[in-house]
């Protein structure tokens, strides 16, 4: 069977003698009933983007590298991105911040913000910084400055300066909101190899990680051999003008778009990743170190062919076995390292498969459903000039700042019900009602619709309203155009759940199936390291990763 290795890579990245001496894997009979008394040297954060509990449980009997190595430790099945804004950006920041979107101030990927860039469109990245002089929407500048909290590796570095602060991921974004403002190292897969902030010189493992991973762009990939258990999956789907559910990431030389999807890209980053943990000897010091790593693949998978499928089913097969290789790179350091394993958010798979596997209710928006025409339509009726709306249907939507107080309640009342109108349409907020609702810290699986929207929700950049879309309306619209066939960003469990696993040599495993939070990671890897962290500072607590009598949050 071909799967995607990380050996090739890893041998192009790393020392070969090294990757070569992998441990093995511990027995899980082998590990005591208890957390280990000492902190660990270095902390492994990783994000599995677009991971979702559901994808989790249905592939977790499969697994047999790294995953499975991580389902010995402390398992979540039910882990939460409780807000309401469930997008790559906004997951990212609430990962190793302890923090809700709505304290980070990540609301979105891209927000609407009239007053302080003349852009058209006035959008906004939340990973630039557009006060750089010549910076667009879509040729941005990336930077940390819209994340609004610390991350634990920059309250680990304020402690003790020793500690080193790396990120690596194959999106910009998922590096910068996971490593924060004071970070040693900061990578991300830029047009066709790794990148980081303007000036920063690349240390000789970047280098030799861009030639590996340049060199395998420019060779054809044949298709990938089907798992006997993935071969069920394999069933041609039509979705517009293409049809998915059936590849096997065959590639052309020199196709980067489709090296990014597919399990190619995963096993880059993490080859470097195991390169950056190596030169830079981290975990080997007196102090604790932090590495977080953005793992991107799964996500474009989801939006280019559904979260089901032989391509999703192979996607995750191999980077089960890219991290089994990762981890035994690690463990031939002797680093004693603590590693959480969680997601962004989850995903919902193309409409047509669904409807196919008696989802009768999964449907598509409809495209003429538009924020742009809903403002032309009350800019009409009200006769006021100019767009008086921006933003998007499922997300927030903002008023011309233009607007009379006069014109803006005529607006409101307009657009309320215009929105509301559409069968489509779940539940519309506005800003007042939003912030007259508590920040609930009540088990996440209970909260409602408004509850997830005040927890995404930051003033200075939400919207004036926020529209929310029934269960399993799609908000990939029909003509399906483009590369994406699936998406996430609603308000529903199936984006909002995740797992959080905690794997750690000599700790021992547990299952707790009740809701959790991923804002909970930081306290809980906090107390591992006896790092102290005010907690009215935070959003979440601290989860007891110790199965025995004792406890890990002291």
């Amino acid at each position: 069977m071909r799967l995607v290795s990380l050996a090739a890579l890893l041998l192009a990245t790393v020392t070969p003698a090294f990757a070569q001496t992998a441990a093995p894997t511990p027995a899980a009979d082998a590990v005591p009933p208890t957390y280990p008394a000492t902190p660990p040297k270095l902390i492994v954060a990783i994000s599995v983007d677009q991971f979702s509990a559901d994808l989790f449980a249905e592939y977790r009997g499969r697994f047999t590298g790294g995953f499975a190595r991580l389902m010995q430790g402390a398992v979540f099945p039910a882990g939460y991105q409780s807000h309401a804004a469930t997008e790559t950006c906004p997951g990212h920041s609430t990962i190793l911040t302890g923090s809700r979107p709505s304290r980070t101030g990540i609301i979105a990927n891209d927000w609407v913000d009239q007053r302080s860039n003349t852009r058209p469109g006035f959008k906004v990245y939340c990973a630039e910084d557009e006060r750089v002089s010549g910076s667009t929407f879509d040729d941005y500048t990336v930077s940390d400055a819209h994340l609004m909290v610390p991350t634990l590796g920059e309250r680990m570095k304020a402690a003790d300066p020793r500690t080193r602060v790396v990120s690596v991921a194959g999106k910009d974004r998922a590096a910068v909101m996971m490593g924060g403002h004071k970070v040693d190292e900061l990578w991300w897969f830029g047009k066709n190899g790794f990148v980081s902030y303007a000036g920063r010189a690349m240390p000789p493992v970047v280098a030799r990680a861009n030639a590996a991973v340049a060199k395998r762009i420019a060779t054809a990939q044949p298709a990938m051999t089907l798992p006997t258990f993935c071969q069920p999956l394999a069933r041609a789907v039509r979705v517009g003008d293409k049809t998915v559910g059936t590849g096997r990431f065959e590639r052309a030389a020199g196709d980067v778009a489709n090296f990014r999807r597919s399990p190619e890209y995963d096993a880059a980053v993490l080859a470097l990743a195991a390169g950056l943990i190596q030169d830079m000897k981290l975990g080997q010091g007196p102090q604790t170190d932090i590495i977080s790593i953005g793992a991107s693949a799964t996500d474009y998978v989801g939006h280019g062919y559904g979260t089901e499928g032989s391509e999703m089913c192979l996607q995750l097969t191999s980077l089960d076995q890219s991290l089994g290789e990762f981890f035994r790179v690690l463990d031939a350091t002797g680093v004693d390292y603590q590693v959480v394993l969680t997601a962004d958010h989850g995903g919902s798979d193309a409409s047509e498969r669904l409807a196919a596997h008696a989802v009768p209710d999964a449907v598509r928006l409809d495209g003429e459903f538009t924020v742009d025409r809903i403002g032309k339509a009350i800019g009409e009726k009200l006769k006021i000039a100019g767009p008086v709306l921006y933003g998007g249907v499922n997300g927030d939507v903002w008023y011309d700042i233009k607007l009379t107080a006069a014109q803006k309640a005529a607006v409101e009342r307009e657009a309320i019900a215009m929105f509301a109108a559409h069968p489509q349409t779940q539940a519309v907020f506005t800003r007042a009602q939003i912030l007259a609702t508590t920040v609930p810290n009540t088990p996440p699986e209970t909260w409602s619709l408004i509850e997830r929207a005040r927890a995404s929700f930051y003033p200075p950049r939400s919207g004036d309203l926020l529209v929310a879309m029934k269960p399993r309306v799609l908000t990939v619209p029909h003509p399906v155009a483009g590369t994406a066939v699936a998406t996430h960003g609603s308000f529903w469990d199936y984006d909002r759940r995740v797992p959080i696993l905690f794997w750690r040599k000599g700790e021992g495993g547990f299952e707790e199936p009740f809701g959790v939070e991923t804002v909970d990671i930081l306290p809980t890897l906090a107390a591992t390291i006896r790092l102290p962290v005010p907690r009215n500072e935070i959003d979440g607590r601290c989860l007891d990763l110790d199965p025995g009598d004792g406890t890990t949050c002291r």
